[in-house]
């Protein structure tokens, strides 16, 4: 049979309560007793009985996040940072994948599991503007992303038209004027490509240069594959172009591959910049220049915000909070 709260008591020659305050861990627990108690709980295996404690407290120790697809790098090392700074927090985190669909975001939002955990971390992808009433939920909510802005919870997110606008700059100040650009989509104004699109956009701008549709790659998922397949389009053009940024450092990763298979030489003949500052761009060959946009600063603080906000519901206004970013300089785009 499982150990229980007596049993640990018994043997560590304490009160049940002073066993509950040391699993809760209660202050002002002398250091002697703390550690007979704990081990106790070491030799006979104890462990607490969660759904009691979450009954009597009204919390279940436990955070849900939903992220698009943790196929994609950026997810995936977004979720690693969550996880970890919950863990610091004392709280397990529950991982949810949307595939970045909005019927399955919507549903999620209405969905009985998050019965099990204290409130919710979400990235949507699929949703957008018109959504915004669905984020009205009767739990702690704090949105992550670019598809909808305005909303009735606290938004944790990255400064997407000026991190763009930055990297932009960056090239042009390496001296390269055609600038391509990998990962556009048809028609979009709110969301990561369109605004980081519009930061390209001040940029040139800004100095003078014309902005030419010839040397803009569309694609659909920001995928390694599809940033190779929409640089050989531009490539079968028959475009000139001096430098590429790539919407996020996968799509940038895929198009230095096919700018390489093609005979470009990266940086000499066309410069790479990406965006994320992913792990892997530090590996790659050359080395990715990037834009590193507070990823783990958007972790930390999207945990602290909702913690906050289960600890009182009924704070403060939602807010809007944006990371700083900046230019991590390697081989791919030297400065200039």
């Amino acid at each position: 049979m499982a150990a229980t709260l007596h049993d640990v008591a018994r043997l560590a020659g304490v009160s049940i309560k002073t066993v509950s305050n040391v699993v809760n861990d209660y202050p002002h627990i002398r250091p002697a007793t703390r550690a007979r108690v704990e081990d106790a709980i070491a030799e006979l295996g104890y462990t607490p009985n969660l759904t009691a404690r979450s009954l009597r407290s009204g919390r279940t120790g436990a955070i849900a996040l939903a992220v698009p697809e943790l196929g994609l790098s950026y997810f995936a090392e977004l979720a690693a940072a969550v996880i970890a700074a919950a863990e610091e927090a004392g709280l397990v985190v529950l991982v949810e994948q949307t595939g970045g669909d909005r019927d399955r975001e919507l549903e999620l939002l209405r969905s009985p599991r998050l019965n099990l955990t204290d409130g919710l971390i979400f990235s949507a992808l699929g949703m957008g503007e018109a959504d915004v009433a669905a984020l009205e939920v009767p739990y702690p909510l704090v949105l992550l992303g670019e598809r909808i802005f305005g909303a009735p919870c606290d938004h944790v997110t990255m400064r997407n038209v000026e991190a763009a606008r930055a990297a932009t700059e960056y090239l042009i100040a390496s001296g390269r004027e055609r600038i391509a650009v990998v990962g556009a989509h048809e028609g979009e104004v709110i969301g990561s490509a369109g605004l980081r699109l519009r930061g390209y956009r001040e940029a040139l701008d800004a100095h003078g240069l014309p902005f030419d549709e010839s040397i803009i790659g569309y694609t659909t998922l920001w995928h390694r594959a599809n940033g190779a397949r929409s640089m050989r389009e531009l490539l079968d053009r028959d475009v000139t172009f001096d430098a590429v940024f790539g919407l996020n450092d996968t799509l940038a990763l895929g198009a230095m591959r096919a700018l390489q298979e093609s005979g470009r030489r990266v940086p000499d003949d066309v410069a790479v910049v990406g965006y994320d500052d992913l792990d892997e761009a530090q590996y790659s060959i050359p080395s990715l220049t990037t834009v590193d946009p507070g990823q783990a600063w958007i972790a930390r603080t999207a945990v602290q915000t909702l913690i906050e906000r289960i600890e009182d519901p009924a704070g403060n206004e939602p807010r809007l909070l944006l990371a700083d970013f900046r230019i991590v300089e390697r081989e791919s785009a030297p400065a200039g």
